[in-house]
């Protein structure tokens, strides 16, 4: 693998807040306070103007892990379509370089009604990824087959990648499938990225299927 090394940037949101200025209460009428008996400080009870007290977040419809199938895992987003109980399933595999990296990410859904095309995969990498390139993907010495980028945002760049019936059983008949990307900064270098087809079957089984 090249030594140059892409972290994949993790898109973060940002909420900004006003906090309501904190008022000191003047003492009411007739409540003066003698020589004798010093004032005493009370602890203010609403927040300091400028710093947030924060909130308690709610997760409720936030992804989760339901299974883990070899190197693949289920995650699962809650389904909010009313008179529909089942979650929404995608397999997921987190990819990383030699040194434990993340690199790269990918999932996969099943397709039905999208004719010869089977299944869906979003593959994420890097920003300062040379798009001309696009991205190579092949399974074990196989030919790789080139997908065109879709898009960028902070978090990355992503291809939307279209899987025939052919390129699922290669995969459920493989052992790893090698992603290739090319760094912006250095064009005539390559980056190999591996992701590993353990459990990739009953992963894919397990994953929900979009009606298209």
């Amino acid at each position: 693998m090249s030594k140059t090394v892409f972290r994949l940037t993790l898109a973060a949101l940002l909420a900004v807040s006003t906090a309501a200025g904190a008022q000191q209460a003047e003492p009411p009428a007739g409540d003066a306070q003698t020589d004798a008996a010093p004032a005493q400080t009370e602890t203010p009870t609403t927040p300091v103007a400028g710093l947030d007290t924060g909130r308690v977040v709610d997760d409720e419809n936030a992804p989760y892990i339901r299974e883990t199938h070899g190197d693949w895992s289920l995650r699962c987003f809650p389904n909010e379509v009313e008179g529909q109980a089942d979650d929404l399933c995608q397999m997921y595999q987190l990819l990383t370089e030699e040194a434990g990296n993340p690199v790269a990410e990918i999932s996969i859904y099943r397709l039905a009604g999208s004719g010869q095309v089977v299944a869906g995969a979003t593959l994420a990498v890097p920003l300062g990824t040379l798009l001309t390139e696009e991205v190579k993907l092949s399974v074990d010495s196989g030919k790789a087959k080139s997908y065109a980028y879709s898009f960028c945002t902070m978090a990355g760049c992503f291809s939307r990648i279209g899987l025939a019936q052919a390129d699922i059983d290669a995969m459920k008949r493989g052992s790893k499938a090698m992603i290739e990307i090319v760094p912006a900064q250095a064009p005539d270098q390559k980056v190999r990225i591996d992701a590993s087809l353990l459990g990739f079957t009953a992963a894919f089984e397990a994953t929900s299927t979009i009606t298209n």
